[in-house]
């Protein structure tokens, strides 16, 4: 039987690594629980020198025991908190004291919903009707601001006639949040977060138009701020306009800093990826880093020391060096790549749990090579990729 510690305990091991509805807030016959008292035994750390073999270390040394092979769907790393998805394209992470980890993952295609957790099965809370042509699908996620209380979360989704926000509570039908976000034969791909202030933030694709982007009537190629209701976010740049900033095209993530001071969304372009700091009523039009090679931005966080961009294609995680005022001081440097840190192949959504660690979704289905156990869920910690940085502390 494994034993199983806070993540509290493990954080300092230095192993680790449009149209709008209004309805009632509260989920109709559900009873809230907390979330159940489950943890990893470690989480993988970005910048170890054992690769992707590389398992706890045992007690007075520095040396790291094998983790064998995945055996169909049961994966020995301990840090896979769920097994045999679909492509995870969505995740939203269950806030924690460091004594749960918790999240909800989204399927692309089949637009499942489930709520995953170390040492659980995963449970199905929805199942969504999606339209996954192209690059649509289910590929946002976000929990209710008083997810504890009314245990509400929200997805975004590519319908047969549009892209919209949807409310979902576990065994009920999605209810529309804000619709008619433009569809395309392209450019459906979209993110959501919910902002420090209650808000919902919305990354919108340009629907294969690059003209909408820089449209302020379309909702395409946006990031638009919303309440949970689907109305403007009070404050918004514009009175009575739901866009908070424009000129994105194909939006892979959303991340914030733990304070909300600072705000990224990745966008992959026709030539380059990118990441962009966000900042209220500005078009993006500078960003904090491009690649030219392409790697396959998609989900990302702000570790405060470091921004991680999850990639697709390069199958590993891009870590940007960020002065105390968060600018990027360098080039990016990869990790989880098998050779700093373990493997899991396509790397997409990211979302934190707490200051310590975050969850993340593979893709490996999805054009990749999947091994046995994928997808998957894993857990990562935050803190090692903070510290990840050659010559920091």
């Amino acid at each position: 039987m494994r034993t199983v510690r806070p993540l509290a305990l493990l954080a300092g091991t230095g192993l680790l690594l449009s149209g709008c509805a209004t309805f009632d807030d509260t989920a109709a016959h559900q009873t809230y629980s907390a979330a159940p008292s489950i943890t990893p035994e470690h989480a993988p750390d970005p910048g170890g020198p054992s690769g992707s073999d590389a398992g706890p270390a045992k007690p007075g040394s520095t040396s790291r025991t094998p983790i064998p092979p995945p055996q169909g769907c049961k994966d020995f790393d301990e840090a896979v908190i769920a097994t045999c998805l679909d492509p995870v394209s969505a995740v939203a992470g269950i806030p924690s004291d460091g004594t749960s980890a918790s999240a909800l993952a989204g399927e692309r295609k089949t637009g499942r919903i489930l709520l995953v957790a170390t040492g659980k099965d995963p449970v199905v809370m929805a199942t969504v009707p999606v339209d996954a042509s192209g690059d649509g699908g289910l590929t946002g996620l976000a929990l209710s601001p008083a997810y504890g209380e009314d245990q509400l979360f929200f997805a975004y989704i590519t319908t047969p006639s549009d892209n919209r926000v949807v409310r979902l509570a576990k065994g009920q039908a999605p209810k529309p949040v804000l619709t008619g976000i433009p569809k395309g034969a392209t450019g459906n791909h979209g993110a959501l977060m919910r902002d420090a202030k209650g808000g919902l933030l919305v990354a919108t694709g340009d629907a294969g138009n690059p003209a909408a982007a820089a449209d302020p009537n379309s909702l395409a190629g946006k990031i638009l701020r919303i309440d949970v209701a689907g109305q403007p976010f009070a404050g918004n740049p514009t009175a009575g306009s739901p866009v908070f900033a424009a000129g994105l095209h194909a939006p892979g993530g959303l991340c914030a800093s733990d304070d909300g001071a600072r705000l990224w969304v990745t966008d992959r372009q026709s030539d380059k990826d990118v990441v962009y700091r966000v900042e209220a009523g500005k078009p993006f039009t500078s960003p904090a880093w491009s690649w030219p090679e392409k790697p396959g931005v998609y989900g990302c966080d702000d570790s405060g020391r470091t921004l991680g961009v999850a990639a697709t294609s390069a199958a590993n995680m891009q870590i940007l060096p960020l002065s105390p005022e968060g600018a990027v001081t360098s080039a990016p440097f990869p990790t989880f790549d098998g050779k700093k840190g373990p493997t899991y192949g396509r790397l997409g959504p990211v979302s934190p749990i707490n200051a310590d660690f975050a969850v993340m979704g593979t893709l490996n289905k999805d054009g990749g090579t999947p091994v046995s156990s994928d997808d998957r869920v894993v857990i990562i910690s935050r803190k090692a990729l903070s510290s990840a940085v050659p010559g920091k502390d």
